[in-house]
């Protein structure tokens, strides 16, 4: 028999019978019972949704929930209380209460702290028979996490105290942007809850914002840079105030007091050895451009910085002063012209001057003078251009023939003022007349009516021009004037000068017309050089190819009168059958590579003068046929071609020759020979470097043509 376990089965059937126990006979029908299982309080209350983890924000007020944790019990609810659950707080009861009902807990006190207790852990109870006595009970641990708030205000570890500032140094060289060093806030808080700025809330001594404060946002550290030059000897020491302050400030915690903290930081300025330096560090002087070789120019002054106060000696950068136009003085930097000076060469001049000290040429700086040459009236004027002008012959009287105008090198600072008039040696000129515009111009006119320039074609007019100074200067030009004949127009025709009768004879368009002729004969001229110039580099690159690829043609001059004894037009006809007849009987002879077989039935080159002696001798012919020598060449190359066995030369060379009696010999060095012998062909190394491959080359076929007969 088993126990009963309302919480596995509640209820079980059963059938029943009624039979006669001696016949086993059915005395009934059958009949079915339903038996309910009875509840009992035997199942405790268990929480099924654990572990449980919470969180609640610190300094949460007293009642704030937390989260929710339920209990269930296995027992019948609709019998007794069995399964009614009753929530309480075991451990954690100072800090944290339970709903007894619902199980919501909530906080119990209003400061939680999260600096003081991150973390806690509360067991809650949960009890049937709606915790009356003799219930059953299960219980849980409630992991409950304090969250963070801004509740803490950043703080230096340092307080205000001058006796615990910050302290550091840094050389008064240092660039601008070095990093004097680091400070850093603390905050009991985390997260964005520690993000702070940095400010520097004041600085003492001269000057001001010499140092700036940024903030490191990884690590939260404020970076103190310098953000101007340091200068030992004006302030040695500087001290700033520094104000760290949160980020992000939650206002409902402002009446906890003000979320920043203020530290002092006192930086050393420590004293290094410097350059001199200028005052003012560049400058501008101006000297007279006829000042004597010596004068003074200006005075440069530099002083050393340092506390020793060392003296200074001066120096010109001869890189920016080649030609040593100016000096300067080692102990005082008086600058002194070394030269003669000439605004209108050069009217300014930048020289760069050096202070160093005088123990310690290492300490060195630099300064930028510009000096300027100021003018002083030295040349005298000049005429603009050397004037030139024509007149008719029937001009009028009071004609303007020229407008003059001159120039002048000099510069005055109340401006040119020109003065123009005759030289005094012709004042009262009868042909022309000098006027001054006031306006630092000129005209010239004629004086009478008509000139004759069969009587004088030219005159010379002498012009003085006069400044206005100081000192006053002049000079002296002339004006040419030619008489020449014009149209009824005014239109000049011609003059005693090629220029003005190319520009009376010809139109612009004619002068266009022979300047593209002339143009034209030029680049002709260039092409046709260009040509012959490359036609003679192509003959040369010609004649620098080598032996082979090339087609050579000897001819050789016979002995006179035994030339017609030595051949017969009958006897190269008969010989070029005898070829075409051995040809078609396939016979022994060999192609020209020697080897046997040969199809084209030739006979040897070797054996050719032989046989051509060997023939019958006719008498001479009076006009020999060159037609048959065309044919016979023709035939024998036709059949050279067509025999396989012969090797591919690239030169074809045509030899003629014309009998043995002849004084002349032959002109080729290649010749033919009766004998079968071979020839040597060492020779040719001897020609120069050209023919050392092609004697090269003979030298290889004979050697192994030795090496296969032995």
């Amino acid at each position: 028999m088993e126990r009963l376990d309302r919480e596995q089965k509640t209820f079980y059937t059963l059938r029943a019978q009624a039979r006669d126990r001696a016949t086993n006979r059915l005395l009934e029908p059958e009949s079915e019972f339903i038996i309910k299982v009875q509840d009992i309080n035997d199942s405790e209350p268990r929480f099924l949704h654990g572990p449980y983890i919470g969180s609640v924000a610190e300094l949460s007020p007293t009642g704030t929930s937390v989260m929710q944790v339920m209990a269930s019990d296995a027992d019948d609810p609709t019998y007794g209380s069995s399964a009614r659950l009753v929530y309480s707080v075991l451990d954690g009861e100072h800090h944290f209460t339970v709903d007894p009902k619902t199980g919501v807990i909530r906080t119990a006190v209003p400061d939680l702290d999260r600096e003081s207790q991150e973390r806690y852990e509360v067991v809650i109870q949960a009890t049937d028979m709606a915790g009356q006595l003799g219930g059953l009970s299960g219980s849980t641990t409630v992991t409950i996490v304090v969250t963070d708030v801004n509740d803490n205000p950043p703080r230096f570890p340092q307080t205000v105290s001058p006796t615990e500032m910050y302290q550091f140094s840094i050389q008064e060289s240092a660039p601008i942007g070095t990093a004097v060093g680091r400070v850093k806030a603390e905050d009991s808080d985390v997260g964005e809850n520690t993000d702070m700025t940095y400010h520097l809330k004041e600085e003492s001594g001269s000057g001001g914002h010499v140092f700036k404060v940024t903030t490191d946002s990884d690590t939260q550290e404020a970076i103190i840079v310098v953000q101007k030059s340091l200068d030992f000897e004006s302030q040695p020491v500087h001290t700033v105030v520094l104000e760290a302050l949160n980020k992000f400030v939650d206002p409902r915690f402002a009446d906890l007091g003000t979320f920043r903290d203020q530290a002092i930081v006192r930086v050393a300025v420590t004293d290094v050895d410097e350059p001199p330096e200028f005052r003012p560090p560049s400058g501008l002087l101006e000297v007279q451009e006829d000042a004597q070789v010596g004068s003074l120019v200006g005075v440069v002054t530099a002083r050393d910085p340092d506390a020793a106060n060392r003296p200074v000696r001066y120096a010109i950068d001869r890189d920016s002063d080649l030609d040593q136009i100016f000096d300067i003085d080692a102990d005082t930097g008086a600058i002194v012209t070394g030269k003669g000076l000439d605004r209108e060469t050069a009217g300014w001049h930048n020289i760069t001057v050096l202070a160093m000290e005088a123990d310690n040429h290492a300490q060195l700086s630099r300064a930028s003078l510009r000096i300027r040459i100021l003018d002083v009236n030295d040349n005298p004027p000049e005429l603009a251009t050397p004037y030139e002008a024509a007149v008719c012959e029937d001009a009028k009287p009071g004609q303007l023939i020229q407008t003059i105008s001159v120039v002048d090198r000099d510069e005055p600072q109340g401006g040119h003022r020109f003065y123009f008039r005759l030289v005094p040696e012709a004042p009262s000129n009868p042909h022309f007349s000098l006027l001054d515009i006031q306006d630092n111009t000129a005209a010239v006119h004629t004086q009478h009516m008509g000139f004759n320039r069969q009587e004088q074609d030219v005159f010379f007019l002498p012009i003085l021009v006069v400044d206005s100074g100081p000192p006053t200067l002049s000079s002296t030009g002339t004006l040419t004037i030619r008489i020449c004949g014009c149209d009824s127009s005014g239109a000049i025709q011609s003059c005693n000068t090629t220029a003005f009768v190319m520009a009376a004879s010809l139109s612009p368009g004619a002068l266009i017309a022979l300047l593209v002729c002339v143009l034209i004969l030029v680049v002709l001229v260039l092409l046709i050089l260009t040509l012959r110039r490359h036609h003679k580099s192509h003959l040369s690159s010609e004649e620098d190819e080598d032996m082979r690829d090339n087609v050579i043609k000897y001819n050789d001059e016979g002995g006179g009168e035994q030339d017609t004894e030595a051949y017969d037009m009958s006897a190269l006809r008969s010989l070029y059958d005898f070829g075409e007849l051995k040809g078609g009987d396939g016979g022994g002879g060999g192609g020209p590579g020697g080897g046997p077989g040969g199809g084209s039935g030739s006979p040897p080159p070797s054996r050719l003068p032989s046989e051509r002696h060997s023939l019958p001798q006719g008498p001479p012919s009076p006009e020999p046929d060159f037609s048959v020598f065309r044919d016979f060449i023709s035939r024998k190359v036709a059949l050279a071609d067509g025999d396989l066995s012969v090797p591919p030369y690239d030169a074809f060379q045509t030899y003629a020759f014309e009998g043995a009696d002849s004084p002349a010999g032959s002109l080729s060095s290649l010749h033919s020979g009766s004998s079968g012998s071979e020839q040597d062909f060492a020779y040719l190394s001897s020609w120069g470097p050209r023919f050392r491959p092609l004697a090269a080359l003979y030298a290889g076929h004979r050697a192994d043509d030795e090496a296969q007969a032995s």
